[in-house]
This record gives C-alpha cells, sequence and structure tokens, in this order.
C-alpha cells in the first residue's frame, strides 16, 4: 500500500529519521526507500537514503545497503560542492557509511576510496570545530585503519589505528558514559592491527583493556554488548595465543563462540559470519593444544557456515571461505586425510585466484599464501613437479606483492 500511495509513507517519517529496534527495521527500510524515491529534494532524499542503508546493512541485505548508500552519498556530493559549509559533513558520514558497506561486500580498494575521503573531510571539520566533529573524525581513522590493513599496508594502518585510540581517549576521560563504548571499539581494532604486525604484546595490552570495558557494558545491557564482547575475545585468544598462553586462549575463544552462537541461532543473517570465524579461532587453537578430531570438527562448521554465506553473497564471503579451506586442509592432513585436505587446498587456491585477478593488490597475497600451503601438501604427497610450480608462482607473487607493506 505504502508504494502504491507515497504520500501515506509521510506518516511515518519519524521512523525513518529514528533508530529503530531490530523487529521494526525492515518496515522503517520500506518507508524509508519510498519517501527517498519520492521526496523532490535531495537533501530529504540523501537522508532517507542514507538510514534506509543502516537499517538494510543491519538486516544483513549488503547488496541493497550498497545502492541505498551510494544513493546518499552522491546526493550529498552534488549537494556539498554547492554548499560546503552545510553538507560537508554530511557528505563525510555518507562516505563512512558507504566504506563499511563496501567492506562488508569485500570491495576492499573502493572501500579504502571512500574511508580515506571521509577521514580528509573529516579532519578539515575537526580543526574548525573539534568539540563536534573529533568523534567523527575518530570513527573514520578505525574505518581507514580496517580499509589500509584489507591492503596489507599495516603501518599506516597502526598509525590510523593508534590515532583514532588517541582521540577517543580523550573524549572518554571528559564523557565517559557517551565515549567508553567506542574506545573499546578503538582498542580492539588497534589489537587486531598491532597482531597483523606480530607486536604480541602490545596487542595482548589492547585486547586486554577492550575485553574489560566490553565486559562491564555487556554485563550491564547484554543484548547492546554481547556482541562486541565476544569481538573482542576473539582478538584477546589470539594474542594470548601467539604469546604461547594456549589454554587462556581457549577459554577466551570458547566464551566468544559460544556467545556467537546464541545470536547466530537468533539472527543468523546478521550473525553466522561472526560464528564461523569464531570457530575458526577455535579450531586453530585445539590444533595447537594436541586436539586435532576437534579441531577439525571446528573448521569443518566454520567451513560449512562460509561456503553457504558465500552462495549468497560471493564478493563478500568467498575470501573467508577460501581462509577456512586452507585451514580445513590443514586439519585434514593432520587427521590422515591427505587426499581430501589435498582437494580443500585446492579449492582454497582457486578461490584467491579468482579474488586476486580483480582485486590484486589486495588478494594477491593470500593466493601466495594458498600457493604455500598447496605446496606443502603436494610435497608430502610426493607429487614434486606440481609442488614446484605452486612454489614458483607462490614466490613471484610475494616478490610483486610483499605482506605486510
Amino acid at each position: 500500500m505504502l508504494a502504491q500511495e507515497p504520500t501515506l509513507a509521510v506518516q511515518f517519517a519519524d521512523l525513518a529519521e529514528a533508530n529503530v529496534p531490530f523487529w521494526g527495521a525492515n518496515f522503517a527500510t520500506r518507508v524509508a526507500l519510498i519517501l527517498a524515491e519520492a521526496s523532490e529534494n535531495p537533501a530529504y532524499a540523501a537522508l532517507y537514503y542514507s538510514n534506509a542503508s543502516s537499517y538494510l546493512s543491519a538486516l544483513g541485505r549488503q547488496e541493497e545497503a550498497f545502492a541505498a548508500a551510494q544513493g546518499a552519498a552522491d546526493r550529498y556530493r552534488v549537494l556539498s560542492e554547492a554548499e560546503p559549509e552545510i553538507f560537508a559533513s554530511a557528505l563525510a558520514g555518507s562516505l563512512t557509511n558507504l566504506a563499511n558497506v563496501l567492506s562488508e561486500l569485500g570491495h576492499r580498494e573502493k572501500a579504502y576510496a571512500a574511508a580515506q575521503e571521509a577521514v580528509e573531510l573529516y579532519r578539515s571539520l575537526a580543526d574548525a570545530t573539534p568539540e563536534i566533529f573529533t568523534p567523527f573524525l575518530a570513527t573514520s581513522l578505525n574505518n581507514l585503519a580496517n580499509g589500509l590493513s584489507d591492503l596489507g599496508h599495516k603501518q599506516e594502518a597502526l598509525a590510523a589505528a593508534r590515532e583514532a585510540v588517541e582521540l577517543r581517549r580523550e573524549l572518554a576521560s571528559k564523557r565517559p558514559d557517551a565515549f567508553t563504548p567506542d574506545l573499546a571499539t578503538s582498542l580492539n581494532n588497534l589489537a587486531t592491527v598491532l597482531s597483523e604486525l606480530r607486536l604480541w604484546e602490545d596487542a595482548l595490552a589492547a585486547a586486554q583493556e577492550a575485553v574489560k570495558i566490553r565486559r562491564a557494558l555487556a554485563n550491564a545491557r547484554p543484548e547492546a554488548f554481547a556482541p562486541n564482547l565476544a569481538g573482542s575475545l576473539n582478538n584477546l585468544a589470539h594474542s594470548l595465543s601467539k604469546l604461547g598462553r594456549k589454554e587462556e586462549a581457549l577459554a577466551a575463544v570458547q566464551e566468544a563462540a559460544h556467545v556467537h552462537r546464541i545470536l547466530a541461532d537468533a539472527r543468523p543473517e546478521a550473525f553466522a559470519p561472526k560464528l564461523a570465524a569464531s570457530l575458526n579461532n577455535l579450531a586453530y587453537l585445539l590444533s595447537e593444544l594436541g586436539r586435532p578430531e576437534e579441531a577439525l570438527a571446528a573448521i569443518q562448521e566454520s567451513a560449512h557456515v562460509y561456503r553457504s554465506l558465500a552462495d549468497f553473497r560471493p564478493t563478500a564471503f568467498e575470501p573467508d571461505l577460501a581462509m577456512s579451506l586452507n585451514n580445513l586442509a590443514n586439519a585434514l592432513w593432520r587427521v590422515g586425510m591427505p587426499e581430501q585436505a589435498l582437494g580443500a587446498a585446492r579449492e582454497a587456491t582457486d578461490l584467491y585466484r579468482g579474488l586476486a585477478s580483480t582485486e590484486p593488490m589486495a588478494f594477491s597475497p593470500d593466493l601466495a599464501m594458498s600457493l604455500n600451503n598447496l605446496f606443502n601438501i603436494l610435497s608430502g604427497l610426493g607429487r614434486k613437479q606440481e609442488a614446484l610450480a605452486a612454489a614458483q608462482e607462490a614466490a613471484m607473487l610475494i616478490s610483486a606483492y610483499p605482506p605486510n607493506r
């Protein structure tokens, strides 16, 4: 009815401009999109497209979220060119949203470009009005750090992540209720980047602080903060494991997997990817602790979840599926299933080859890693010529696209 009579949607305009609970997001999305398409005012249309994108993203409908986010950014760009003093901040916000959606869809280079532009805009705005725009600058720096990390620019990602933490720590010291959750987000992000640079002690400190903050928040409001706590527990487990504290790491990742399983049972479209990631981490730790059969069961479930996700959203989840298949190959090898291990390794390599053909900067290092894994399995099976070919290709890729640039 609303689609046929757009004027009726105006009755629900407040809903399309407000935060709504998950159960109301479908209706809010419909209202926002109808109002966006019907509006003759580009500023209102951009606002409604932006809100629709947020709702769609929360619903796990990322392709539709991208279309709405792009619609908002396009309109705000035109408006900002005409009246930058009014619309520059809205353009920056829409670019931040666009970067998040692009990242979820696996478009790493485009996500980085949007995040970089958002940071430039917010930095200029924060220089002029820090009390208003410093929080937004911190958020955009977090996104930029993620984008840089995804493209292999680890040192630049670290600089952005550290600046975000510094900004949010200062904000949280002045207004803890408002900014402590954001500080935990930046600390968690920083822990991830530090781990990628193998700075394990620093990563552990950041992860521990993030877990401490998020556990307190989750105890007070579990429905709001349990997902964030689970994410920080995964980071904490990774750092503990690298420092040799395997049992503590296992306890942390088991708690994360438990939380993500409960969340995925209730909202699979939102939390199945998080469950798959926790299961992947669990498999790694079980293997490290000499429990290969349990590790195999965990990574098999992780790969199964990622395969289901990749069937519906290949661009977003094929990288995760490829990663889990490499881990599955190793787990199968350890329990004495070499032919099955080879099949998983070949599939992972094929997936990464396809990804690297479209985004070489983002995925060539992953392809090299997968080829190295394939080399190990082929060598173990005595297939020396095939193993040599895989090793040579990996060496060429590492030379052209060195990891941790």
